[in-house]
C-alpha cells in the first residue's frame, strides 16, 4: 500500500489502545495515510472506563505542532481531545499560522463510560474560536446537545441542532446518531445547501470503544486524499461499521473495534 497523503492528528492518548491517538494512527495507517501527531493529554483507562487524565502543557502541544509541520506539511488536520482553555487557545494560535484548509474537529467531551473530559469554559472558547476555522465538526448526540444547547430525541432534533451549529459559523456538521435508541442508526450531514442522512442497521454489540475517534480520522484520511467531504463521511461511516462488525472482542468492558478490517495482507506477510 502506497502512502496516499499526510495528516496531522491533534488528540489525547488512550492507554488501552482502542480510542484516542492510538485509534487515530491505526485508522490512518490502515487507510494508506501517513500520520503525524501532537499529543494533548495522557488518559489512564481501559475498556471499563477512564481512571484519570494527565494534561500535556499547552506550550508543548503548540511546539509539537509547529516543529512537526516545519518538516512535513499535512494535507489535512484532525483535532480530537482539547481539555482546557489554554490548550484550545494554543491550538488556535498554531492553526492561524498553518495554511492547511482541511480541518476536521471531533469535539471530544465525554468518555464512553460517562466521564467528562473537558471544562465548561473550554467549551465556550472552542465555540468562539475553532468552529469557524474547521471544515467539519463531528459531534455525537450528547456533544451536539452541549454545543447547540438543545435536547435531541429524534432525527428532526439532530437536523435542528446541526443548523444551530451552522449559525455559530461551522461550514459542515455530521451528527452521529448512535446514542438514540432505534434499530436503525442515522448519521446526519448538514450544511447550508443540503442535508444527507446516512442510515445503517444498528449492530448489537458493546464493543464500540473508539468509534468517534476512528470515524473522524477516517473522514480526515479520505478528505486528505481528495474525496469530497460528503463522500468522505460516507466512506468513513462504512469503514467504522465494518470495524464494529468484525470487532475482536477484547477487554471486559466496551471493547475496541477492528481497525484492520480494511487491510488485506500480501502472502509474504501471512
Amino acid at each position: 500500500m502506497k502512502v496516499k497523503s499526510k495528516i496531522l492528528i491533534i488528540a489525547g492518548s488512550d492507554s488501552s489502545g482502542g480510542a484516542g491517538i492510538q485509534a487515530d494512527i491505526k485508522t490512518a495507517t490502515c487507510l494508506g495515510v501517513y500520520s503525524m501527531t501532537a499529543l494533548t493529554a495522557v488518559t489512564i483507562q481501559n475498556t471499563g472506563g477512564v481512571k484519570s487524565v494527565v494534561p500535556i502543557p499547552a506550550n508543548e502541544i503548540y511546539n509539537q505542532i509547529m516543529y512537526t509541520i516545519k518538516d512535513i506539511k499535512p494535507d489535512a488536520i484532525k483535532i480530537g481531545m482539547l481539555h482546557s482553555t489554554k490548550v484550545i487557545n494554543k491550538v488556535n494560535e498554531a492553526l492561524n499560522k498553518l495554511k492547511t484548509k482541511k480541518i476536521i474537529l471531533d469535539p471530544v467531551m465525554i468518555a464512553k463510560g460517562g466521564s467528562k473530559l473537558i471544562t465548561d469554559q473550554a467549551i465556550k472558547v472552542m465555540k468562539k474560536k475553532l468552529l469557524k476555522k474547521v471544515s467539519l465538526i463531528t459531534p455525537n448526540i450528547p456533544e451536539a446537545e452541549i454545543l447547540a444547547r438543545v435536547k435531541i430525541e429524534n432525527k428532526n432534533d439532530m437536523i435542528y441542532a446541526a443548523n444551530k451549529l451552522i449559525e455559530f459559523g461551522v461550514s459542515n456538521v455530521l451528527i452521529k446518531g448512535g446514542h438514540l435508541k432505534s434499530n436503525k442508526l442515522h448519521d446526519i450531514f448538514v450544511n447550508k445547501k443540503e442535508i444527507k442522512v446516512f442510515s445503517n442497521k444498528r449492530l448489537n454489540t458493546k464493543n464500540t470503544h473508539g468509534t468517534g475517534c476512528t470515524l473522524s480520522t477516517a473522514i480526515t484520511s479520505f478528505f486528505s486524499c481528495g474525496k469530497t467531504l460528503k463522500k468522505s463521511c460516507d466512506l468513513g461511516i462504512k469503514y467504522v461499521n465494518s470495524a464494529i462488525l468484525t470487532n475482536p472482542k477484547i477487554g471486559k468492558g466496551h471493547g475496541p473495534i477492528n481497525h484492520f478490517n480494511s487491510i488485506d495482507l500480501k502472502k509474504i506477510f501471512r
